[in-house]
């Protein structure tokens, strides 16, 4: 499906780039970073980077030669193998996000840990919206053992879902169990070298300590072809500078020095570029993530990344409010416009709330109602022939009506956003209908398409095959 845009917000300028370029090269050189993986340090060292014990030093050198065989491009397809999203120049994709420790029950309301059902049913919500293009996992599943989270959140991903998904993972060990379970979902390692179908989000720890836990990950997806982003989770005047250039210039540097290890373990390793970039708020110490600084970051990296010609991360749809209402719906709106118009790749995080502590399957349905908005907004005006509509206007003439003109009827349902779960009826109209406020109906959205909607399930062999893996992990 075509997600491209047509107007593109570039939020810097050439010079400005160049800047904040040259400035994180400067901290990769003269700062350097902690390197704490045993295999990336040793790639490093052996490229012929600066070390003093785990402090490396990499010179602009090795990060221009890995800008340069980094691919422009990655391809993820469903886990049929269809392809999909291809992260690429303006094209914006919007997903779920990872990891949540809290679930608003759409029963309840009530705020309380996730499970493994309630992460089964988000990724078949979005399996069925049209307008949500990936999965992550919304949670981390409470009633499974906590060192087998991660695992069980890739098994649940692939089970209840054909898109897309980027997934999250503890460790080496980790790792080598998912890559098992994807082999056997593609049918084998060539099948998902040609079809990939799933990427690792992974990041270090700011500022500039690159742990054996994340960047370890790298190395695993560069040697096994499995598309990667590492980025950096910054809070401006808390793990960076308070100034959001000195934030931007120091999330550049670690993921740069990511993009270098991973392109060490293998030329032309698929890596997505990016970063979480936000500010911690100051009087409640809150990491924000619907504050406009944040949505400023996402469209200066995207800004980025059409210069480094590489594929990019943002984030969008995630709002501070703790419930679905007219602060959530504000700041889910600005962060998806600015993702549209900024031309970001891999945009997660669709479906959160209260600063990422809680996921929403309304929200969700929110963030499926707003993008389709938003990018009709970004996809600029379509001017042809067809619609200057010159033989038209001619052929009704002066007094007349569009009504009922053949280019109206065939059109009525195409020419303009329709929306779904927004209300434009007359106030008589909406009263009929039961006058609902919108949380109300985005919750009976979501459980209509809950009902409606099945996902054919995998082949009873690669359902064994995740069993088996999950198994054994359980029995340690």
């Amino acid at each position: 499906m075509d997600r491209s845009i047509g107007v593109t917000f570039d939020a810097i300028t050439d010079d400005q780039f160049e800047r904040i370029h040259l400035a994180s090269l400067e901290i990769m050189e003269r700062t350097g970073c902690e390197v704490q993986g045993e295999r990336a340090l040793k790639l490093l060292t052996n490229a012929g980077c600066r070390a003093d014990g785990t402090r490396v030093y990499i010179p602009s050198a090795l990060v221009r030669w890995a800008l340069g065989v980094a691919p422009e491009k990655v391809t993820m397809c469903t886990r049929d193998g269809e392809r999909t999203m291809h992260l690429e120049g303006n094209r914006t994709y919007f997903g779920t996000g990872s990891d949540l420790p809290k679930h608003l029950d759409p029963d309840t309301g009530e705020r309380r840990p996730a499970t493994s059902e309630d992460m089964a049913r988000i990724a078949r919500l979005c399996d069925a919206l049209p307008n949500i293009d990936f999965n992550m996992s919304m949670g981390m599943p409470s009633d499974k053992p906590k060192p087998d989270n991660y695992i069980h959140g890739f098994a649940i991903m692939v089970s209840h879902s054909r898109l897309p998904f980027v997934f999250t993972a503890h460790d080496w060990r980790d790792m080598e169990d998912v890559w098992e379970i994807a082999v056997a979902v593609a049918g084998s390692e060539e099948a998902f070298a040609r079809a990939p179908f799933c990427a690792l989000y992974s990041e270090p720890v700011s500022p500039l300590v690159h742990t054996d836990l994340g960047i370890e990950k790298v190395v695993f997806c560069a040697e096994h072809g499995i598309p990667v982003t590492y980025v950096s989770g910054i809070m401006a005047g808390a793990n960076a500078p308070i100034t959001v250039a000195g934030a931007v210039a120091l999330c550049n540097a670690e993921c740069l020095a990511g993009l270098v290890v991973a392109q060490l373990a293998r030329q032309g390793a698929p890596f997505i570029y990016g970063a979480n970039c936000s500010v911690m708020d100051m009087r409640t110490a809150v990491y924000s993530y619907a504050c406009p600084e944040f949505s400023l970051t996402n469209a200066v990296f995207s800004a980025m990344s059409r210069r480094y010609r590489l594929p990019v991360w943002g984030l969008a749809g995630a709002p501070d409010s703790k419930m679905v209402d007219a602060q959530a719906g504000a700041e889910a709106a600005v962060s998806i416009l600015t993702a549209c118009l900024a031309g970001g790749n891999l945009v997660h995080d669709i479906g959160y709330l209260d600063s990422g502590l809680t996921s929403s399957l309304e929200m969700i349905c929110l963030g499926d109602e707003l993008i389709p908005m938003c990018r009709t907004i970004a996809r600029g005006l379509d001017i042809s022939d067809e619609t200057l509509a010159l033989d038209v206007i001619d052929r009704v003439g002066p007094g007349g009506n569009f009504l009922g003109d053949e280019q109206t009827a065939r059109l009525c349902r195409t020419a303009h956003y329709i929306p779904t779960v927004l209300d434009r009826r007359n106030l008589d109209g909406w009263l009929a209908a039961g006058g609902t406020d919108l949380a109300t109906r985005l919750n009976e959205r979501a459980r209509t398409v809950l009902a409606e909607h099945t996902v054919e399930p995998l082949p009873d062999d690669v359902q064994a095959a995740i069993r088996a893996v999950l198994d054994r992990r359980a029995a340690g």
